[in-house]
């Protein structure tokens, strides 16, 4: 965190200014400090080399005769002068996991867009973590999927097995802006900030046909929804969630339901002591005044003394203990999880890939060892088996078909070995 973002976020956590509103953050934006900060954690993500709509990309920058520093300095002028307008966005279909010909949509904002959107961010971000609910886990700083993880399971331990397994509808692109903007108000009152944020709501959407064609989309006329793959959209997704959360700590709904409620973005459970289903029908109320949907066809009550419930890629519930037949309470990778990770491994190694082996093996062991830093909590012996197994089985039949050699081996000397292939049960200790 940056020295600004730190002194912000010390005043928004002051208990004494619980409500105070901040008027004078535009000038802050525009900081050269905000702004080359901005630069360098944009730089650090690889998605910073994606065009948007007008091509540009982070080595364009780079390689223009005044550099970073005037890319950054064009941008300020246009900030201070009121002449700054964000350019089309462009969208992206992302094949759904597990659901052949669902897509996405992934809105990819110029990098001149991402850039101002990061330094708003960093200037917002600490404001708003100071209201945010402590069962909220999504895309908030020192906080994760596997934290939230840890706390479903602790819930569960507890005896807060009746569950509501919750899916929400089109989250992101149903969140009404006049009711965000509102949520975003409750805090900030600087106009430019304001009008920076509406024109990023509002950005036209340079959205793909079904025929590969493009056609414009969003716009002025779009009073719905946050495009997925902005900078600013995880924050404004969490602030508007934050909402629901807010109402179920001030209904008291802990007490009346007893139970707890654990958030990550959009994704979020109910974890009760027999009030399942009363505490189902409160979130659909509450969601529908927010203007928003809970999925009846994908939002299930569920025992988990009795069967499993997943979210966020864990099962959890009634597992058994392999070495006696016992039951217990666990967490382990779901089974959709385990196939999601095979499948990627298998679109590597194809027989197409002609890349170089060392160089397929160091995109196998990127993807084995991220897999196995998320999935590293609970029961996760007979994922690591399923995975270290197929592991084994593509590779040797990607080099077979190569070398026209390799056929079989043991895994130890050849695969895991020679081979260099990472251990999922040992990735996470690698170097």
């Amino acid at each position: 965190m940056c020295a600004i973002s730190r002194n912000i976020s010390d005043l928004a956590a002051d208990s004494r200014l619980s409500e105070k509103r901040f008027a004078d953050l535009f000038n802050i934006v525009c900081d050269r400090g905000t702004l080359a900060h901005a630069w360098q954690r944009l730089a650090r993500n690889k998605g910073s080399n994606t065009p948007g709509t007008d091509r540009v990309t982070r080595k364009t920058v780079e390689e223009r005769p005044d550099g970073v520093a005037g890319f950054l300095e064009d941008i300020r002028q246009d900030l201070r002068q009121g002449t700054y307008q964000p350019q089309p966005v462009r969208q992206r279909l992302i094949p759904k996991p597990g659901k052949p010909g669902k897509f996405r949509p992934l809105g990819i904002p110029t990098l001149k867009d991402r850039l101002v959107q990061m330094a708003l961010k960093l200037v917002l971000e600490p404001i708003f973590e100071a209201d945010f609910e402590d069962s909220a886990y999504g895309y908030r700083p020192g906080r994760g999927g596997v934290d939230a993880i840890k706390e479903v399971h602790r819930r569960v331990l507890q005896g807060y097995t009746d569950v509501v397994d919750a899916d929400l509808s089109q989250y992101f692109d149903t969140i009404p802006h006049q009711e965000l903007m509102r949520s975003v108000a409750r805090r900030i009152v600087d106009r430019h900030v304001l009008r920076l944020i509406k024109l990023w709501l509002r950005a036209p959407v340079e959205e793909q046909d079904g025929e590969g064609g493009r056609r414009m989309g969003g716009g002025r006329k779009q009073t719905r929804g946050t495009p997925q793959g902005g900078v600013i959209s995880p924050l404004l997704a969490n602030l508007y969630m934050n909402r629901f959360l807010k109402h179920w700590r001030q209904r008291d709904c802990g007490r009346m339901f007893q139970a707890h409620v654990v958030s990550y973005a959009d994704d979020f459970v109910i974890l009760s002591r027999g009030h399942a289903a009363q505490a189902r029908a409160w979130a659909k109320t509450t969601l529908t005044k927010l203007g928003l949907t809970l999925n009846e066809d994908k939002t299930s009550l569920k025992d988990a003394r009795r069967e499993r419930f997943t979210f966020l890629g864990y099962a959890f519930g009634r597992h058994c203990l392999r070495r006696d037949g016992s039951w217990y309470l666990g967490a382990s990778p779901s089974s959709k999880s385990v196939q999601r990770c095979k499948a990627k491994m298998s679109e590597l190694l194809v027989a197409g890939n002609m890349a170089p082996w060392s160089e397929v093996r160091d995109r196998l062991n990127r993807l084995v060892r991220g897999w196995t830093a998320y999935f590293s909590y609970g029961s996760c012996a007979l994922a690591y088996r399923a995975i270290e197994h197929h592991v084994w089985h593509r590779v040797c039949r990607f080099l077979r078909r190569r070398h026209k050699a390799d056929r079989g081996g043991n895994p130890d000397t050849d695969v895991f070995g020679r081979r260099g292939v990472l251990r999922p049960r040992l990735a996470r200790v690698a170097p």
